[in-house]
């Protein structure tokens, strides 16, 4: 039986940490951001969604999609984040549902579904279980600022897109607060695979 680990936390938590530890241990990994990254491109269902509904100001000179520029409006303004939402979320969904189908006829132990927003987006439903990596707000924002140039208003923003933190811990079946080294935060993603092994081995 394949075990679907839902993968999540707040933006620059260390979610790719993780994702990069995982591959390690050759684990199957869906992401739910490239899947979201893909279905924008060119030609592709959501991009044509997307123009349709916000325009083609929104668009580069090369008619690719001005993913910056979008995402300072939807994330400074809750209305626009839904629509936007309501566009990609289903056409991501079904993306995720054929590979967890395809690893589950690959007979994958264990498949881990990274999604920044699983819990508001309601993808946990596709999961057996769920991680959720955690850090403190300071961190957060010195991240964002530093990663992807962004004002400390608008890293606010981002933060204050997701579920409150406190929300998330009590949906969460497990919960890994990244504070250390990265060799720190593998230790602690190891012993959660040790974990859910003995779990699955009890279960079958």
């Amino acid at each position: 039986m394949t075990l679907v680990l839902g993968l999540t936390g707040g933006i620059a938590s260390g979610k790719s940490t993780a994702d990069a530890f995982f591959k390690k241990q050759q684990l199957p990994i869906i992401d739910s951001d490239l899947i979201a990254h893909d279905i924008l491109n060119v030609g592709e269902a959501g991009y044509h969604q997307v123009v349709q509904q916000f325009g083609s100001k929104f668009l580069n000179s090369d008619q690719t999609l001005d993913r910056h520029r979008l995402g300072e409006v939807v994330f400074s303004n809750p209305k626009q984040l839904s629509i936007l939402n309501k566009i990609t979320h289903p056409l991501i969904f079904e993306i995720i549902q054929t590979k967890i189908t395809q690893n589950k006829q690959a007979n994958e132990e264990l498949v881990i579904l990274d999604a920044p927003v699983l819990f508001e987006s309601g993808a946990q439903k596709y999961c057996d279980k769920t991680l959720l990596i955690t850090v403190p707000e300071k961190t957060q924002i010195k991240r964002l600022i530093t990663r992807d140039g962004l004002t400390r208003k608008a890293a606010l923003n981002r933060i204050n897109s997701q579920m409150p933190l406190a929300q998330k811990i009590e949906l969460a079946d497990y919960v890994i607060t990244n504070t250390g080294t990265i060799k720190e935060l593998e230790v602690q993603l190891a012993q959660l695979l040790l974990k859910l092994k003995g779990e699955k081995n009890g279960m079958s």
